[in-house]
This record gives structure tokens, sequence and C-alpha cells, in this order.
């Protein structure tokens, strides 16, 4: 039998989950297979409704090695395993002769641990474990979350905490998981053999497609110890947020509550001198933790640098004395142990890496009403670390609707640590980008309007004349609209501020219901607006006329005080570069392609993304900006615009009177 050919392949998968073969989705699977075939990688910029998806799994399945897909958010995830998988895998099986196994697999707190849940939870106030099921009252909200876990334990497959419904509390979660850190490990857990986590190990060792996350990824890049199976070819999706996923993972952060948490596990088992010592260190550290003044700390000061040589020191101390000290009286002692080393060796590696001072971390001190003080610690630049770790020995494809910035792609290629695009050598990994465009005629179904006529914005300066503008724009558009701003300051004050102007348009304000919440009731109503800042960028998929206007308020660079972005900009301009374009430029170019691409989500969509700035129409970096959006017809006619979103409107209103 001949081997069938992509668009064979392509083709039966797409009438397997209903949907129609595209243009843009061919020319994916055709570079998706020549990367894989010759180890090379590939950026692929897909626009909404391209379907990426079948774009790479196809090629991935029909080539037959193993492949780990990382996505950034659940709600994919759950796509590709629930619903893209089965289907593509079904349809490819007569023509591949084969019925690739995949699996979906996460963190090792993701998964319910069958230890904490029978024996109970290691307490901090006194010795040994105790039971949080007689210790939550039944009535309480956390009482009613660990029952339903305990009853949801009884039927799960997967113990996945993501296939609980409804979800329960991350307080809940905690008392029945554990890090990867605190685990007994298979091998000296009574409940080894039943472990969730370790089940979904090893239904990924035995799948052909192994579904993970970004920040697994980046702990089997950066910790050295593999948690994914070895795998030869890696698929990326939603690639614009690798960088911030992988940042995360490598920010380390001590704070007096952490601090002296592991000062209250450590004395149960170390010995009295060893934890003393520990308990010093910590009422020091705590005590300059309330007199630091937030900011980068570009040198540590001598009395912080002082505080943390002890804390080190102490931690190190204690560890070894927890790892000489037995004591039986303590129950379930290895639990206890292992719970108590995973928070002294967490402060002492955070406390060491700051003390070492590397050229290459960016250490700063935060002050949050809520949470307190922090001392944080993260890397200036994670590029190498990924050009090392992520590009060695397996084909890598990075995929998403916008990693084209400015019109190419070597400004996300430079943050993954790849050189301009046909750079040769042998320390630069071979790649290409092509962006295969979208089923989308944004010229014909969006407009691009830049309020030029507004003042410059200043930050946190009173916008009375923004307020007033997107008042009339809403007006125009019958609601319909979607706001995103660059500060959850700036969407609390529009909401207040147009809730009492215009009460006829309700205003749903990110953070007064849960996120998925609001945008079900967004989707449901057309009059209803919805406002609110980073995740909305992002994270909302509306189709059809209830979004139909899409407003930023401003460009959202990054605050000139952010420490980690000032540090990378300083970096590059120190390196001969321009910080501004690399760092800033970049980070707004990203945020913005994301927050249009809210607009347009099906063929039959229409409407405006106003941009209430008139930085991106004056200047130099405006062009910039504009490269990076969708092709969307553009004006600065506030008359035309207005025009245009009441037309739209009125074909919505009697499109659903009809």
């Amino acid at each position: 039998m001949t081997k069938p050919s992509l668009p064979e392949l392509l083709h039966a998968a797409v009438t397997a989950v209903g949907g129609t073969e595209r243009p843009g989705q061919v020319a994916m699977a055709e570079a998706v297979a020549e990367a894989i075939d010759d180890g090379s990688h590939l950026l692929v910029q897909a626009g909404t409704g391209t379907g990426k998806s079948l774009g790479y799994l196809v090629p991935a399945l029909a080539h037959g090695e193993r492949v780990v897909v990382a996505t950034a958010t659940l709600a994919l995830q759950r796509q590709l395993v629930e619903r893209d998988l089965p289907r593509t895998v079904e349809s490819l099986h007569p023509l591949l002769r084969r019925r690739p196994e995949f699996a979906m697999l996460k963190g090792r707190s993701n998964y319910l641990c069958l230890h904490r849940l029978h024996e109970g939870v290691p307490q901090d106030e006194e010795e040994g474990l105790f039971d949080q099921f007689e210790a939550a009252a039944p009535t309480s909200k956390l009482g009613q979350d660990l029952l339903r876990v305990r009853d949801w334990a009884d039927e799960t497959e997967t113990g996945d905490r993501d296939d609980l419904t409804p979800g329960i509390s991350d307080r809940a979660w905690a008392q029945v998981s554990v890090s990867s850190r605190e685990c007994l490990g298979a091998s000296k857990c009574a409940y080894g053999a039943e472990c969730f986590a370790e089940m979904a190990r090893e239904r990924a060792k035995l799948s052909e497609v192994v579904v993970t996350n970004h920040a697994l990824l980046a702990i089997d890049a950066i910790e050295g110890a593999p948690v994914l199976p070895q795998h030869e070819v890696l698929i990326v999706d939603e690639a614009h947020e690798l960088v911030s996923r992988v940042t995360g993972v490598a920010t380390g952060e001590l704070t007096p509550g952490q601090v002296n948490r592991a000062v209250r596990r450590a004395a149960k088992l170390a010995n009295e001198k060893a934890a003393d010592q520990l308990q010093t260190a910590a009422e020091g550290f705590e005590r300059l933790m309330e007199l630091a003044l937030p900011g980068r700390l570009e040198e540590i000061p001598e009395d912080l640098s002082y505080a943390l040589m002890a804390l080190r020191d102490a931690c190190r101390t204690v560890i070894s004395a927890i790892g000489t000290t037995r004591d039986k009286s303590v129950q379930d002692e290895d639990a206890v142990r292992k719970q108590a080393l995973a928070s002294v060796e967490n402060v002492h590696d955070v406390a060491e890496r700051i003390t070492n001072g590397s050229e290459w971390d960016v250490v700063w001190y935060e002050r949050h009403d809520r949470f307190g003080a922090s001392l944080r610690v993260a890397p200036m630049s994670v590029s190498g670390l990924l050009r090392e770790k992520l590009f060695a020995d397996r084909s890598v494809v990075l995929t998403s609707a916008t990693l084209k910035l400015g019109g190419d792609f070597n400004g996300v290629g430079a943050s993954l640590g790849l050189a301009p695009e046909g750079t040769e050598g042998d320390d630069f990994p071979k790649w290409k980008g092509i962006d295969v465009g979208s089923p989308f005629d944004y010229r014909r179904q969006g407009i691009l309007y830049v309020a030029k006529h507004l003042a410059r914005p200043a930050r946190d300066g009173d916008r009375a004349d923004m307020l007033d503008e997107l008042t009339e724009l809403i007006q125009a558009a019958g609601g319909r609209t979607l706001g995103l701003f660059s500060s959850m300051r700036g969407a609390q004050v529009a909401a207040e501020v147009l809730r009492s102007r215009i009460p006829e348009f309700p205003i749903l304000l990110q953070g007064e219901e849960t996120l998925g919440e609001l945008i079900k009731n967004f989707a449901a109503d057309p009059k209803t607006c919805l406002f609110g800042t980073l995740s909305l960028w992002q994270g909302v998929d509306v189709p059809g006329p209830n979004c139909q206007l899409v407003v930023m308020d401003k460009i959202p660079f990054p605050r000139p005080d952010d420490p980690l972005m000032s540090a990378r900009q300083k970096a590059v301009e120190e390196a001969g570069g321009n910080g501004f374009m690399a760092v800033a430029a970049t980070h707004a170019a990203l945020l913005m392609a994301q927050g249009a691409g809210r607009l347009v989500r099906a063929s039959g969509d229409r409407g405006v993304v106003a941009v209430l700035d008139q930085r991106l129409a004056t200047a130099r970096y405006g062009g910039y900006l504009k490269a990076s959006l969708p092709d969307f017809w553009y004006t600065t006619d506030r008359n035309q615009v207005r025009k245009s979103l009441a037309a739209i409107d009125a074909a919505a209103k009697q499109a659903e009177a009809g």
C-alpha cells in the first residue's frame, strides 16, 4: 500500500472535525512537515480561523515520531485532548494503519495526592499531621470543597484538578496535593502504585503525542531533571506566551511569611540549635523587609546582604540537621520531613541566588497592599536559556496568531534566542518564519481607528477627553464593546464614570466576577460592555455581533518603573541596541496584536478597533505597532467611525429581530 499524501491526511482530518480546508492550513501543514523532516525549526503565524491545531497535528502524526505539544491555556489543552486529537486519530487510522496514543501531562501539584487525602496534611503549628476533613467545618466552603474531593477521589480516573467540576478553591486544593519537592516518591509512598501523577507520567511515556503546558516545558528545560518523555518533535502553540511563562518559572521569591513557615516546619525535626539559628535569621530578614523601599536593587544593600547570607547559612545548617534527625514521635515522619525540607530548601536556594549576585539576574523589592513585602529575582533574559535548552536535539515548531511584529519574525525570534532569520553559523539554530495568513478579510471586516485628536496620554493623568470619546463610541456601537485598558485603575475609573453617564449600557468590570462568568454575560447581551486589563487582551473569544467595538485606552507599554522590563531595556542600550524598540515597543506590539485579534473571530464579524492614543498615528514607532496588527482599513476620522459603528449596530439589530 502506498504511503498516504499529506493533502489526503489533512482532508480526512478536517472532514472528521466538521471543518473547512483552508489554504493557510495547507501551507502550514506542508511547512511543519518539511521542518520535521529536515530537523529544522519553524515559526508560524497563523491567524484566527486558520485551523492551526490540525495544521501541526496532522504532519506530526504522519511522521510517526513522539511529539510534545505545549500550550499556554487550559482551554486549548482541553480542545486538543477532548476534541481535536480523538477525531484526528480516528480519521487518520484507516490511512496510517495505526492508531497513535495521546496523553495529557501536567506538573505534580495538578494531581490529587492520595497520601495527603488519606493520611492528612503536615501542620505548621503542631507535631505530625492533622485530618483536614475533621479540622474544616462541614458547613464551611473549605469543608464542602474537601468533602467533594473525597467523593470525587473514588470515581476519578485521572486525579487531575481540572477534571473536578465545579472547581474548588486554591486553599482546598493545597490540602490534597503536593509539589514535586514535597512528594515522598512512588517507591517510598504507601499509595505509590495508585498515584495519579505517576500514572499520568506512565501514560505519557507510552504515548506518541503528549499535551502539556508551557510551565512544565520550562521546568523540563531549566531544572535539568527531565519531566517530559524523550521526544523528537516539540510544538509550542500560543508561542507568544512562552517567554513570559519561562520567565515566571525561573523567578524566585522570598517573603517573611514564607520564611516563617519554613522556620515552623523545620522546628519539628531539626535540633534546637539549628532551629534557633534559622529563627534568628528569619527575624533579621523580616525586620529589614519592613524598612525596604520598592524598586530594583542594582546592588544589594549591605544590611540586606548580611541578612540573606545569614538566612542561607541557617537554612544549610537546618537541611543537614533534618537529614540526620529521626523522631519516631512525629506521625508520618517522612511526609513531615519532606514538607519541611521543601520549604527550607526553597528559602535557601533563593537567598543563595540573590547573594551570589549574578549579572544576568534582576533583583527587586515589592510591597503589595494585600500580600505584604517580597524580594524577587528573575533572569534578565531567558533567550540564552531557550536557545541552549529548547532548540537542541529536536525539531521545534512555534505557532501563534501573533509572532510577526513590525513586519517580521526577528523580534520574537530574538526573545527566543534565535539570530535574525537567515543568519548562518554553528552557534545559531537554523529556522525560518512563515505567515500563512487568515481566512478573514480584515480590510473588509474591520476598521482600525486612531483618535488622533485626543491629548497625548500622561502617566496616571486625568483623561477626560478619552472618557468623552469612549462614551460616544459606545453609544454609536449600541454597547457591544470590549474595553482593554493598560492598567486596572484605568478600567475602574472608566467603568465608574460610564456607569453614571450611560446607564442603559451595562458595564461589566474585571474582578467583580470570575473571568468565565464575565465573558459569558458579555456574550449573552448585545448592550453590555466588558472592561478590564491584561487577561482580557488575550482571553476573550466572542464571535458574532455582541463584540463589535474593541477599545484600547492607550498603547500598553510596560510601566517605566517595572524592574524587569526597565533592566532588560537598559541592558539592550548598554550593548548598543535600541532598548525601547527591543523591549517596550515589542511588548506593546504583542499585546496590541492580541487585543486587536478579539474583534474578528468568525467570517461574518464586523467592527472597529479604536485606539484612544494619538501616538499610534503621530509617533515614530507608530508604524512598527500598526504593522503588527491585522490589516484593517485605517482611519483617524472620528465622524466616519461613528457612522460605521451605527451602521454595523443597525445591521446587527436587524439580524437579531429577523
